[in-house]
C-alpha cells in the first residue's frame, strides 16, 4: 500500500463522515449558522497545515526520520510530502463535524459521548501508541502506511478495547470506586455496555487486518497474543484480573505486546539486546499494575474482585512493585548504550512509590496521590525515552 492511498482513504473518510454528520446537525438545528462553521472548518485546516509544514521540515531536515520514495507521489512542501498534508486536511474535515453532531444531540448524547471517550483513558493513550512506534521507527528508520496505521490503531481503537472491556465486566466494583467518572475511568451505565463492545469490535478488527496483511507468522502470533490478553483480562469467563500475578503478567503484556508487534511487522530479529530491553520494560509494566492495584483494595474486596493487591496485601504488593521496578532498571545496565542510560528512568518511579514501603491495607486508597503523579510521570519518561531513540539514531 502506497503513501498516497492511505492519505486519500483517509481524507475521503473523512471527508464523507464530516459530511454526513455535518448534515444531520443542520437538519436538527437549521437556525445554526453555516458559515461560521465553514470559516472554523478553513481556519482550522490553514493553521493545521502551516504548522504540519514547519515540524515536518524541521523534523525530516534533523534526520529523525524518512520516507520511503517508492511510495511517495513527489510533490511537497519543502523536504514534507504533499500526502503528510491529508492528517490535518482530515482532522479538520471529521472533528468539527463530529463535535456539532454531538452538540445538537441533546444532553444525554453528548454525555454519553463523553463516557464513551473517557471510558478509552485518553490520557494513557500515548502509552501503547509510543511502544509501536519507537519499535516500528528504530527497526526501518522510516515512516510508511504501516508506521502510521499501527500507531493510530494503538493510541485510539486498542486503547478503547482494553479499557472499555475492563469497564463493562467491572460495573459491579466500580460502582463502588470513588475513582471512576474522572481521567482514571468511566463508570459506564449498563444500557452503554452492548454499544461499547460493538464498537470495539468496529473498531479493532479492521485495523487488525490491515496489520496482519503486512506482517508473517511471528507478527500474527503476537497480534494474536496481543488480543487475547486484552480481552482475557476482563471478560467473564476468563477474568485474569481475578487471578493473582497472572494480572500483572497480562495487563504488562498489554503495553510490551504493541513494541513486539512493532519490532516484528518491521522484520526485525528479536536478538538478545532487543530480548533484555522488552523484559525490562515488561517488568515495569507488571510494576505499575501491582502499584495500581493498591489503591483499589477495598471496592475490589467489595466487589469481589481478587487482584494480586487483595491477595497478598498492600504492604506485600507496594514492596513487590519496588523490586520489580528496581530489577527493570538493573536490566537496562545490560543493553548496549545509550541503554544503560534508561536505568535512570525508573529512578522517579522508586522514589514516588518508596514512601508506601509500609502502607496497609486499611491506608490503602492513599496510594491514589502517587497513581495519579505515576500517570505524568509517564510523559516525563516517554521524553527520556525519546532522547534515547534520537541517541541511538545519531550513534551517539
Amino acid at each position: 500500500m502506497s503513501y498516497a492511498v492511505l492519505a486519500l482513504a483517509g481524507i475521503a473518510i473523512a471527508l464523507i463522515g464530516g459530511l454526513v454528520l455535518t448534515a444531520l446537525a443542520f437538519r436538527r438545528n437549521p437556525s445554526r449558522p453555516r458559515g461560521r462553521h465553514l470559516a472554523a472548518v478553513g481556519v482550522t485546516a490553514a493553521v493545521l497545515i502551516v504548522l504540519t509544514a514547519v515540524f515536518d521540515n524541521v523534523m525530516i531536515g534533523a534526520e529523525l526520520f524518512h520516507y520511503t520514495p517508492e511510495h511517495l507521489l513527489g510533490p511537497g512542501i519543502g523536504l514534507a510530502p504533499i500526502e503528510d498534508f491529508s492528517y490535518p486536511m482530515a482532522a479538520a474535515l471529521l472533528l468539527p463535524a463530529m463535535w456539532i453532531a454531538v452538540e445538537q444531540g441533546g444532553s444525554q448524547r453528548r454525555r454519553d459521548f463523553a463516557t464513551l471517550v473517557l471510558a478509552s483513558r485518553p490520557v494513557s493513550w500515548i502509552n501503547t501508541a509510543f511502544p509501536f512506534g519507537a519499535a516500528y521507527l528504530l527497526a526501518t528508520r522510516e515512516i510508511d502506511w504501516v508506521f502510521l496505521v499501527g500507531v493510530l490503531y494503538y493510541l485510539i481503537p486498542y486503547n478503547f478495547a482494553m479499557y472499555g472491556i475492563n469497564d463493562v465486566f467491572d460495573y459491579a466494583s466500580d460502582l463502588a470506586n470513588p475513582r471512576k467518572g474522572g481521567i482514571e475511568g468511566a463508570l459506564l451505565a449498563p444500557r452503554l455496555h452492548r454499544p461499547t463492545l460493538w464498537i470495539t469490535a468496529l473498531t479493532n478488527i479492521p485495523f487488525l487486518l490491515l496489520l496482519a496483511a503486512a506482517g508473517g507468522p511471528a507478527a500474527w502470533l503476537a497480534m494474536a497474543v496481543s488480543t487475547f490478553a486484552l480481552v482475557a483480562y476482563s471478560a467473564a469467563g476468563l477474568r485474569f484480573k481475578e487471578r493473582p500475578f497472572l494480572d500483572s503478567l497480562t495487563s504488562s503484556t498489554h503495553f510490551v505486546s504493541p513494541a513486539v508487534v512493532g519490532f516484528l511487522l518491521a522484520g526485525a530479529q528479536l536478538g538478545s539486546d532487543t530480548v533484555l530491553l522488552l523484559a525490562a520494560f515488561f517488568l515495569w509494566g507488571m510494576a505499575a499494575h501491582a502499584f495500581g492495584a493498591i489503591q483499589d483494595i477495598g471496592p475490589d474486596r467489595q466487589g469481589g474482585i481478587h487482584s494480586t493487591a487483595t491477595s497478598i496485601g498492600a504492604r506485600a504488593t507496594a514492596r513487590m512493585a519496588l523490586v520489580l521496578w528496581a530489577t527493570a532498571g538493573v536490566l537496562m545496565l545490560f543493553t548496549p548504550w545509550p541503554g544503560p542510560l534508561g536505568a535512570l528512568i525508573v529512578v522517579p518511579y522508586l522514589l514516588n512509590c518508596a514512601p508506601y514501603w509500609n502502607v496497609t491495607d486499611e491506608t490503602s486508597a492513599t496510594t491514589n496521590r502517587a497513581w495519579r503523579r505515576f500517570i505524568w510521570l509517564n510523559y516525563f519518561s516517554g521524553f527520556l525515552a525519546t532522547m534515547l531513540m534520537i541517541m541511538v539514531w545519531y550513534g551517539v
